[in-house]
């Protein structure tokens, strides 16, 4: 119970390294500012506004005093004088006058202060205008006989430059904010590079420019990186030189066995002999194919949509009824070559068994899917899955690679897994067979 707020926060706190970082070094300073701020608004500045409120009324008390002493026309005018000089206050004495209405409240900070000193210091009825004069505060106090009128300057009884604390402040942070900004920015960005560099080779496409920089951390780990990288070509490569050897091994007797047979007189048991070994060259063919892909091609920028008209030509060559749609920006890094196999391996399979084809292509977002959809037989729900299983063949009126070797799906997966994408089957709205190949952008 007492960790579910946290979880609840945790749903709106940002995800990324960079927005978290910052917020770590913000957070706090902010917090502290509120605090601080709390701090100087509710106890230094009441402080330092009571003490010179306090200091003012305890001047006008002074001065009332010695005016009650010898309440004549003279003492006022040199009162006043004094009050002048000295204290930067303008004072009146004023016979005869009443003390206006009041017309508000005193519930500011000013006039709270100035109206609890008098009441303290002085002790008599009194009026405040704290917000008429720019300048000054008109306080008026009511003696026997009359009204004092005394005009202070408002910095006397008011801390009125306590904003520039504020100001300093806030400007500092800022300040700090800003170096933080850049400082993290530049933490951040290696980090932000190796796993884009990450993510492109596991998309199969190029990252040689990538280079470590930044922290000693994060350059070990990009260190690790390149060393995995390396060996993971350097198996792939001892792979296909193993299997070219192995593809020369095979290819030198089948070779043979074609040439004798072309010696040999036609009959039907050379012709079945000569169907064999062609049925064992393209077996050998499409498992070298398998287990070799595409290691030497490069990933460019292509436009998918003349890739799908290449296709949707030669199907339509072949016989196939073609249909092809496309929408949105269709350009993306791919094998192109090894793409466009894994698209006709599909769009071909989709047209032998079924009268029409449609192609859509989609761009959603930072993905784009290629629906291939058939009116065909369709392949069970339950093998759905199992068609993709190297060397698999359908035993029903509908086999994705009939007359070959069951590694026609299998290699069509590959080479989109290969992208960073995938492919997966469904039953389509046409009657038959769907087909999605998600390859992200």
């Amino acid at each position: 119970m007492l960790f579910r707020p946290f979880i609840f926060l945790k749903r709106f706190l940002p995800t990324g390294l960079y927005w978290r970082s910052l917020m770590i070094i913000v957070l706090p300073m902010v917090m502290l500012q509120i605090f601080v701020t709390y701090v100087f608004m509710e106890r230094h500045w009441q402080m330092v506004t009571e003490a010179l409120s306090r200091s003012a009324v305890a001047d006008i008390a002074m001065l009332m005093s010695e005016y009650e002493k010898d309440p004549t026309p003279e003492t006022a005018s040199r009162i006043s004088a004094q009050a002048s000089k000295y204290l930067s206050m303008s004072v009146a004495f004023l016979p005869n006058e009443t003390l206006p209405e009041p017309d508000r409240q005193y519930d500011g900070l000013l006039d709270r202060s100035l109206a609890q000193e008098i009441q303290m210091t002085i002790g008599r009825p009194f009026w405040l205008d704290t917000g008429h004069y720019d300048d000054y505060v008109d306080i008026r106090i009511a003696y026997e006989g009359g009204v004092m009128r005394a005009l202070p300057l408002r910095s006397h009884v008011y801390a009125a430059n306590s904003h520039i604390f504020i100001v300093w402040m806030l400007a500092a942070s800022t300040v700090l904010i800003i170096v933080a900004l850049l400082f993290l920015r530049n933490q951040v960005r290696p980090i932000e590079r190796l796993a884009e560099a990450a993510e492109n080779f596991g998309l199969g496409r190029d990252v040689e420019k990538f280079k470590p920089q930044g922290a000693s951390e994060v350059r070990r780990a990009a260190l690790a990186f390149i060393k995995m990288r390396q060996r993971i070509r350097a198996q792939i490569e001892q792979r296909t030189a193993m299997l070219a050897g192995v593809s020369h091994d095979l290819r030198t007797p089948l070779t043979r066995f074609k040439l004798q047979l072309a010696m040999m007189k036609d009959s039907p048991e050379v012709e079945e002999l000569r169907a064999d070994v062609c049925e064992m060259e393209h077996m050998l063919e499409d498992y070298l194919d398998f287990v070799r892909g595409d290691p030497n091609e490069i990933s460019e920028l292509t436009d998918l949509e003349d890739l799908l008209h290449e296709i949707q030509k030669d199907s339509l060559r072949k016989g196939h009824d073609v249909t092809l749609e496309a929408h949105g920006e269709l350009y993306l890094p791919l094998r192109r070559n090894a793409f466009k196999r894994c698209l006709t391996n599909i769009v071909d399979n989709a047209g032998k068994y079924a009268d029409k084809v449609w192609i859509t292509a989609i761009r959603d977002g930072g993905d784009i899917d290629i629906i291939v959809d058939d009116d065909g037989a369709g392949i069970p729900d339950d093998q759905l899955e199992e068609v993709f299983r190297p060397f698999y063949r359908l035993d029903d009126a509908r086999n994705l690679d009939e007359g070959g070797t069951g590694l026609g799906l299998a290699i069509a997966r590959d080479i989109a897994r290969g992208h960073g994408g995938d492919i997966s089957l469904q039953r389509s709205p046409m009657g038959g067979l769907r087909a999605i190949i998600h390859v992200p952008v």
